[in-house]
């Protein structure tokens, strides 16, 4: 349905990269932060070719909106990549030990050279990275215990480099979500734009619901059905549009003339989806 490709890329995420480029020497090791929703739409490509050979471990983050049998398939899909993979929801406290766990394991060969030094109980240092909106600031504070990191549930909140201590002794460097110039998958900006990683202002957010809808149909039929009281038969056959107009009927969200109030249909369904009010739902499989 999309007429227009999304992109996003503010002048702040080429100074990113920058910023991204000089601090690699300065940390032991990369948590790469992805959207449990939508790994494959969230992961910057151009980040591996900027951290090189640096250890990393993959944050799957927001795991209790995701669809947990598909994030399962996700974590397996890693794992036979040979890639670390921890799933986490730093807002309900889930998988924070196990991250902890996961940096001692990947550096542990480190840890064990700095103990034969002398060096036991050398803090460890750990770049954060990912794109806008997708909880590295949540994961800070969580880690640290206090509101260390600014958080909003918007993209571009954090905007310059920021180094927390924290009680595991792993001091992390918080970077500000970085997107890349070009999505070469229309899909890809779809999905970012749907969880919100790109801002709604620079967004026709009325065409990003329609697509939001057809989405649901199409990945979470009993979830979309059941929260909007809608049946199978009279959805089947329709459009995002078509969709998107019987949901805000169904709510009762009209204007005069029995039109169908769409600016408030489209952030109603955004709202629902991203606070996980319609289901723990993934865009994407593996």
């Amino acid at each position: 349905m999309a007429t227009n490709p999304i992109q996003w890329f503010p002048g702040h995420m080429a100074k990113t990269k920058r910023l991204m480029r000089e601090c690699l020497p300065e940390v032991d090791i990369i948590l790469e932060l992805l959207d449990a929703r939508i790994p494959y739409s969230s992961k910057n490509p151009e980040i591996e070719g900027l951290i090189g050979s640096k250890p990393k471990i993959t944050v799957l983050t927001k795991a209790t909106l995701a669809d947990p049998e598909i994030s399962r398939l996700w974590r397996d899909c890693y794992s036979e990549k040979g890639q670390k993979t921890v799933n986490i929801d730093s807002t309900a406290n889930i998988g924070i030990d196990l991250l902890e766990a996961a940096v001692k394991e990947v550096l542990a060969e480190k840890i064990e050279r700095y103990n034969d030094k002398g060096m036991s109980g050398r803090r460890l240092k750990a770049m954060i990275v990912g794109i806008p909106n997708v909880g590295k600031s949540s994961l800070i504070n969580r880690i640290a215990g206090s509101k260390k990191a600014k958080v909003e549930d918007r993209p571009g909140v954090t905007m310059t480099k920021q180094w927390v201590p924290t009680s595991i002794g792993l001091d992390l460097l918080d970077m500000p979500g970085v997107l890349w110039p070009k999505f070469e998958d229309a899909r890809v900006g779809e999905n970012l734009a749907m969880t919100g990683a790109i801002r709604d202002r620079i967004l026709d957010t009325e065409e990003i619901a329609m697509l939001l809808c057809l989405r649901l149909y199409e990945t979470a039929k009993d979830a979309f059905l059941t929260r909007y009281k809608l049946k199978d038969e009279e959805c089947q056959g329709l459009d995002g549009y078509d969709l998107f107009e019987l949901v805000g009927r169904k709510r009762g969200f009209l204007i005069s003339g029995g039109e169908i109030n769409h600016r408030r249909t489209a952030e109603m369904l955004l709202d629902e989806f991203r606070g996980g009010k319609i289901g723990r739902i993934s865009l994407e499989k593996p």
